[in-house]
């Protein structure tokens, strides 16, 4: 006769596994986008979400059999997998997996060939019902922004994170095949309504707590460099937006000031010269910046290649004795308050297209409006 204890443990057990939860249940893959997060173009951060926690689990190779597997046990809603690349694979297949639950298998272009075309668009929080297929069309190699992604971070239903879920599932075949590299304004860390004078309270959060978490990215994140030194690429991403709040509640930025780390990790890089063409990458208004502490920044950027902002609701370009400044917007219908140096303006929403040529001794900028049609092109000598 068996004891009575064994008899019913085993019930207890048989009445547990039956009632309890595969271990590694099936849970809904919610979106998928790749990043960057460090400067090195051989790896690549695989980022998606899932409702409740689960492992991760990515399987990756340079054909749609795939074949590689990097893997954490650990359980979690925000999933971030970084994967070596194969730097000679003019395509790489990826494919993600929570538990049961496995994506369809998504491919991204790798950085080879003879051209690299990289796009920048800004203020998608206040376009987000811009149709973005126009970008899809461009088949870029990587996806950049000029800040302002979001429109804040306190919207009922969408805030913290939950807003940046919301940009991706805004097109999720353009950032589940575009690596995404989007940098700062003051609306992707606005915390609490900005008011019409600055509050007792902080409105921004200057270290982009949640973005920083949803978007990994190479240094610090708030500010970073990029590189694509196949094609002679720089990108340096800086945190300056509405500057002249500095000394308020309505800061919103890291210190620019000459003596700040920002403004000395920009001088450093802008003196290097192992990079044909630097692009700078900012959301304050570009005269602002040129007359910041007294002209401080101005010969820092003339060492570059181009400045591109997304402060302003229309696109501009202007000219500074031969040097170029961008801005561009989603959102072309906003004031005009054309730059002094402006070149050239369209009231049309708009993005740029940069195109690289692999060993050329120019690259260009074009300011293209959603139907894809191409407003204004600029060729840019390298340094």
């Amino acid at each position: 006769m068996k004891p009575i204890f064994h008899t019913t443990l085993s019930a207890a057990l048989a009445l547990f596994t039956a009632h309890a939860p595969p271990l590694h249940a099936a849970v809904p893959i919610e979106r998928i986008w790749l990043t960057h997060a460090s400067n090195d173009v051989a790896r690549i951060t695989i980022n998606w979400e899932t409702d409740k926690p689960a492992p991760s689990l990515v399987e990756h190779g340079s054909t749609e059999a795939l074949g590689r597997t990097v893997t954490a046990s650990e359980l979690v809603t925000l999933h971030r997998v970084a994967i070596p690349l194969d730097p000679a694979a003019a395509t790489h297949h990826y494919r993600v997996r929570s538990g049961d639950e496995a994506s369809k298998t998504h491919s991204f272009k790798g950085y080879v060939g003879e051209e690299l075309r990289v796009g920048v668009f800004a203020n998608r929080g206040y376009a987000r019902d811009r149709d973005l297929t126009a970008l899809v069309k461009d088949d870029l190699h990587l996806l950049l922004t000029a800040g302002d992604n979001v429109p804040s971070l306190h919207e009922k239903g969408l805030e913290g994170a939950r807003v940046f879920s919301a940009l991706i599932d805004s097109r999720r075949d353009l950032f589940n095949c575009t690596p995404f590299m989007p940098i700062l304004g003051n609306h992707d860390r606005e915390i609490a309504p900005r008011g019409p004078k600055p509050p007792e309270h902080a409105v921004y959060d200057v270290e982009a707590t949640a973005y920083r978490t949803f978007f990994p990215l190479p240094d610090e994140g708030w500010k970073w460099r990029f590189d694509i030194a196949a094609f002679g690429a720089r990108f340096l991403a800086l945190d300056a937006s509405h500057t002249q709040d500095h000394a308020s509640t309505w800061r919103t930025n890291h210190p620019i000031a000459r003596d700040s780390e920002q403004y000395q990790w920009f001088a450093r890089e802008a003196a290097r010269n192992d990079a044909p063409f630097v692009i700078t990458l900012n959301n304050e208004k570009n005269s602002v910046m040129r007359g910041y502490e007294g002209g401080a920044w101005m010969p820092l950027f003339r060492q570059t290649s181009a400045v591109i902002t997304g402060f302003g609701y229309f696109g501009e370009r202007s000219e500074v004795d031969g040097f170029p400044y961008f801005n561009t917007c989603l959102k072309g219908d906003g004031d005009l308050y054309k730059d002094p140096k402006s070149a050239f303006v369209t009231r049309e929403d708009n993005y740029l297209l940069l195109t690289f040529t692999r060993g050329a001794s120019t690259m260009k900028v074009q300011f293209k409006n959603l139907r894809g049609e191409v407003l204004d092109t600029r060729v840019i000598q390298k340094r």
